[in-house]
């Protein structure tokens, strides 16, 4: 990634500063904002609340040009400025060197289609893991639209909110782990997940489990022991907070819909295992979420697939 120009400006009491960026790969901004209501859209500029060790830090984020994205961001000093930027500029991806990923598998069979026609997909991330670990709760064996909704409830409930631009940003550990179960139960949320969740941020909290450590490993080892986070939950942490592209949230049910159609050969009640979907991607290795990704954008049943309807699954190019 090229640094294209940076710039500070101080305004009263904040400290702005702005930075445009190339990035890595190809790159379209995602459209809207996200269901939980914490980043907005506004014309072309994306906006998201964030905070750094205490201090508040606005984000903006616009893209300028094919090969350019502008990033600003306000808050009380500079460091927290470029810190917040840095968080958003993983949250979007836009430092992700995706060449050898299109090199090796643009002409593969299953994928191959919507990598050469969608060279800038990516997975969307959260700018803070913890984030994505407590929606990953929020989100466990419910509609997405249900899970969305318990979401804002526990954002205006306990989220931390900028009186100046309106925008809120997620509770952080330290918050949900004072908070009673009865407390999130009356959110929506499972008894078993309200549990799970408090469990998790007092984990957190306490840094028992550091989330930023590089050693993902060791911290997901120490959330697997508490009842209600399994592999899912951490898969999707891993991908979405910790820009793990290898860890594919198997268990996911769109994916068990998808291969499911696909091993059928089209029926949309069909459903595979979860061991089906890890067969089905583990040739992509490195890759398996981001050829996910890809899978779910193309139809089911390309002309000339070599998927053969309840056949062994298919091994990538």
């Amino acid at each position: 990634m090229r640094l294209s120009r940076g710039r500070r400006r101080v305004t009263g009491l904040m400290v702005e500063v702005r930075t445009e960026v190339e990035p890595a790969w190809m790159f379209r901004m995602p459209v809207g904002g996200t269901a939980d209501g914490l980043s907005r859209r506004r014309g072309r500029v994306r906006e998201r609340l964030l905070h750094l060790d205490g201090q508040a830090a606005v984000v903006r984020v616009a893209q300028t040009g094919p090969e350019r994205v502008l990033f600003g961001a306000q808050a009380p000093d500079e460091a927290t400025a470029h810190r917040a930027i840095a968080r958003m500029r993983f949250a979007l991806g836009v430092d992700d060197d995706l060449r050898a990923f299109h090199e090796r598998f643009r002409d593969d069979p299953l994928i191959g289609a919507s990598v050469r026609a969608r060279p800038w997909v990516r997975v969307t991330r959260r700018p803070e893991p913890f984030e994505a670990l407590a929606w990953a709760i929020t989100e466990q064996l419910i509609e997405f639209v249900r899970a969305a909704e318990i979401q804002r409830r526990i954002v205006r409930r306990w989220g931390r909110r900028c009186p100046r631009t309106g925008l809120r940003d997620a509770p952080d550990a330290p918050t949900l782990s004072r908070v009673g179960p009865a407390e999130l139960q009356a959110c929506d949320l499972g008894a078993g997940r309200a549990l799970a969740l408090i469990r998790c941020a007092r984990e957190v909290a306490s840094g028992r489990v550091d989330l930023h450590d590089p050693d993902h490993e060791h911290g997901w080892a120490r959330l697997r022991r508490i009842p209600g986070v399994g592999a899912w939950t951490i898969e999707v942490l891993a991908l979405t907070g910790q820009g793990r592209y290898d860890q594919l949230p198997a268990g996911d049910l769109n994916y068990l819909k998808l291969v499911g159609r696909l091993r059928s050969g089209g029926d949309p009640y069909a459903r595979a295992t979860e061991e089906d979907v890890r067969a089905l991607f583990a040739p992509y290795g490195e890759w398996a979420a981001l050829a996910a990704a890809h899978l779910s954008r193309r139809s089911p049943a390309p002309a000339g697939s070599r998927w053969s309807p309840r056949g062994p699954l298919p091994a990538a190019a």
